[in-house]
């Protein structure tokens, strides 16, 4: 019987469920309608291939470098990159093929010199049209009906030994030897294997009574749902970053193509791929190729569709970009003759409520839009804890680090170093913090929202990228701090209007609505928050402290961006209501931005055909945007995710050319007038957003797993020493300027170091970078005369000695 509070809550739910629906169709109506197709977002595009010159049948098909291999006796043939003639190819020999595996760039042959059995993988080369023999290597015994798989560089190979006993043995790229794995479930003979986004999938046993069962380092081995039938040989492959397609065969012999979600695990039939006994089935494009009964070649590939943006989109987006023109242009005519102080700090007038929001802002940038969504439609609501955590920091900052700042009058925080310990260090962390903003997080926050709109939307990549940076560097450089405050300010509202009507009519599309994605959810610990282990290769919750400890307490007043805000309130304690404000916003937005990753979990595994399964992980968002919602409305949401890219992309770019111009014109230059120095800081702003604006197109060129990684990666590389500089500073009487230049340096070197070998996941190589700069510049500093001026102001300690 349930519970008094479960009825309670049930009731409770059905009718937020219902009020929601009714307000999601409301608004709808008013807008466009609601109507959501249901057909597939993929379109199937089947062709013939021409038959081998010696009109001999094939034997054989293999993709080789994206190349299809067919073999017909003890010859070889290469199908052209246009698909149109077979041209003759060497390099295979004699030796019986039991299957091919792709690992990185490099393409291996199982082989053997029987047929069925294998006892070797032989790589195989292709320049230009001439296949080659590379390196060879041996598998630990014989094996019949051998499979091979590649998984995140690591090799794995199944069969069955001589004894009859079914074996499976990994090689990572570092080890010498094949190890032996522990067997699925059954261990029934492997018939196909294929790795694809940190698993290993296999198909096992005798037709008609086929497992699907998937490996990874987590859950060990798990049964996956049916096939619906049995998989043709050679057929499964990985397709994109999260799916895998093969050719089903079914109690007839009538087979068709099937993908499988590898997230969702969802099954979806792929229409006019039907085709009776496929035979020497492989991977080719997009897509299979294989013989048909009468010997002829057949294949298809998919075709992902564009949803363009229609006129009210496009509206909808203009005015908001006019509308941030507008604030820039505002405060460019009204500050035109200000001050330094007015360009880099607004007048120090800026309320504190604006501040905080703006705050907010900076901090939620389009990786939040894009791939705080996406990872949690991956994985879980892990990566929340962060925010969960940072609120306590943030409060430490808020009493005890920016009053110190505050009462100090900079413009460029790196005064502090400046006054602490030499020009010189001021100098180099300014340099580092300048390289950092703008290669790990301008371009990836550019490139991100560019490339998934461009590939959903049909807008081009470099369009994409020029629309949001052209119009940050006009905004940004006319009307200063002031301009990209109040633009943050509105783009906040922009960004939070899309995300909330975007999660609510999710959650409206769901059958069976809000309690059906509570429950969905549950039952797949889509919601789960802690991971308390202690894997360093894990993002935990003790990694998540150390974040926290290194990138908000510790790393909040080297950064010139969110510091900048700070600075331009109008006094010490409108200075800490800014951060309280800052820390107010940032857990119900997370739990918007996860929210909205889960929904769409719930969503795409009830409706697989709306994937495309093309399309990278972290497009998955823009995607539902571009393909379910009405006109106007996906105008809305694109303007909220080019806010969330400008806000942050606006405030780097002015706190990048205030340290430009503050930290190194104002010093090496002399005589400058607050009129010079606002000039360069112009310039500069300019051309960093141009510098954000290529390197964004050069990171297009690249397939990246996930940008949200990366980012937190790059800034772990490069940001960490002068922070750890700040550290001693502040929170130490004994360093100095020689031992902290040393520490800066070393902890780069070791943090470089760590990252080569890839040692533990990258959200600890902040904190070891920041932790070695401390240790290493606290202990260098001991070998050299403590500092001689007064500290008085510039550390924690209310008494600091002369």
């Amino acid at each position: 019987m349930p519970t008094p509070m479960a009825t309670a809550l049930a009731a409770l739910s059905h009718r937020f469920s219902l009020g929601l629906r009714l307000l999601v169709v409301t608004t709808l109506l008013a807008l466009a309608g609601t109507a959501v197709a249901e057909e597939s977002l993929t379109t199937v595009k089947s062709a013939t291939l021409p038959a081998l010159p010696d009109a001999q049948p094939v034997q054989q098909l293999l993709d080789v470098d994206g190349r299809l291999l067919a073999r017909s006796g003890d010859r070889a043939w290469l199908l052209g990159k246009d698909g149109k003639a077979w041209a003759p190819a060497g390099g295979i020999g004699s030796e019986h093929v039991q299957g091919v595996v792709r690992n990185g760039a490099s393409t291996w042959l199982l082989t053997g010199a029987d047929a069925g059995h294998s006892d070797q993988l032989q790589q195989l080369t292709l320049k230009g049209e001439t296949l080659g023999k590379g390196a060879s290597l041996a598998l630990p015994t014989r094996l019949a009906n051998a499979q091979a798989a590649a998984l995140e560089g690591t090799l794995f190979v199944a069969g069955v030994d001589d004894k009859g006993v079914t074996q499976l043995y990994r090689k990572p790229a570092t080890a010498a030897q094949w190890q032996p794995q522990p067997l699925w479930p059954g261990a029934a003979a492997a018939v196909a294997m294929q790795g694809q986004k940190g698993a290993l999938y296999v198909v096992a046993g005798n037709n008609g009574a086929q497992q699907f069962l998937r490996w990874n380092a987590d859950k060990g081995w798990q049964n996956l749902p049916a096939i619906g039938g049995d998989v043709v040989p050679g057929s499964l492959r990985a397709l994109g970053q999260a799916h895998l397609l093969m050719q089903v065969t079914d109690a007839a012999g009538n087979s068709h193509a099937r993908t499988f979600h590898s997230i969702t695990s969802a099954w979806m039939d792929l229409a006019d791929t039907a085709t009776h006994a496929p035979a020497n089935s492989t991977s080719w494009g997009n897509g299979l190729a294989w013989t048909n009964t009468d010997g002829s070649l057949q294949a298809f590939e998919l075709e992902g569709g564009k949803h363009l943006l229609r006129w009210l989109d496009w509206a909808v987006i203009v005015v908001y970009l006019a509308a941030m023109l507008g604030i820039g242009a505002w405060f460019y005519f009204q500050e035109k003759h200000g001050t330094t102080s007015d360009f880099f700090v607004g007048g120090r007038s800026i309320p504190f409520w604006a501040a905080g929001v703006s705050l907010y802002a900076t901090n939620t940038s389009s990786i939040s839009f894009i791939a705080i969504p996406a990872k949690a439609f991956e994985t879980n609501w892990q990566y929340l804890t962060n925010n969960l955590i940072a609120v306590l920091g943030l409060i430490f900052v808020a009493i005890w680090i920016v009053p110190l700042l505050r009462r100090l009058d900079l413009m460029s925080v790196f005064s502090y170093l400046e006054t602490r310990f030499h020009p010189a260090i001021r100098m180099l962390a300014s340099a580092l913090c300048i390289v950092m903003q703008i290669g790990s997080r301008m371009s990836v926050i550019l490139f991100l929202p560019a490339l998934a709109i461009s590939t959903i939307t049909g807008l081009d990549v470099a369009w994409s990228i020029m629309l949001m940076g052209i119009f940050t560097i006009i905004y940004t450089t006319m009307g200063g701090m002031k301009a990209v405050i109040w633009t943050d300010f509105v783009q906040v509202f922009v960004m939070f209007g899309g995300a909330i009507f975007a999660i609510g009519f999710i959650l409206y599309q769901i059958n069976g609505g809000v309690p059906e994605f509570i429950a969905a959810a549950a039952s797949e610990n889509k919601t789960q928050l802690f991971d308390f282990s202690f894997d360093l290769t894990k993002a935990t919750v003790w990694g998540f402290i150390f974040l926290v400890l290194f990138d908000v307490v510790l790393t909040f007043p080297k950064d010139q961006v969110l510091m900048q805000r700070v600075l331009s309130t109008k006094s010490d304690k409108e200075a800490g209501r800014s951060v309280w404000t800052f820390a107010a916003m940032m857990i119900p937005g997370g739990f918007i931005f996860y929210g909205i990753g889960t929904a769409l979990w719930v969503y795409y595994r009830d409706n697989p055909e709306r994937l495309n399964p093309l399309l990278p992980i972290d497009a998955t968002f823009p995607l539902f945007i571009a393909a379910e919602l009405p006109a106007g409305v996906t105008g809305l949401i694109i303007a909220g995710i080019f806010a969330a890219a400008m806000s942050t992309l606006s405030s780097i770019i002015n706190s990048v050319s205030t340290l430009a111009s503050v930290d190194f014109y104002e010093k090496l230059k002399k005589d400058v007038t607050p009129k010079q120095s606002v000039r360069f800081a112009e310039w500069i702003g300019v051309l960093v957003g141009l510098i954000a604006i290529g390197i964004a197109l050069v990171m297009s060129r690249y397939d990246i797993h996930s940008l949200f990684d990366v980012s937190i990666e790059l800034a772990g590389l490069l940001g960490g020493g002068f922070a750890g500089a700040y550290t001693l500073g502040m929170f130490t009487r004994r360093a100095n300027s020689q031992g902290v230049a040393i520490g800066v340096a070393g902890s780069i070197a070791l943090t470089l170091l760590c990252w080569s070998m890839d040692l533990v996941h990258p959200y600890f190589y902040l904190a070891i970078s920041i932790f070695l700069c401390i240790v290493i510049g606290y202990v260098a500093s001991l070998f050299f005369p403590a500092p001689n001026r007064s500290l008085k102001g510039l550390t924690i300690y209310k008494q600091d000695a002369v």
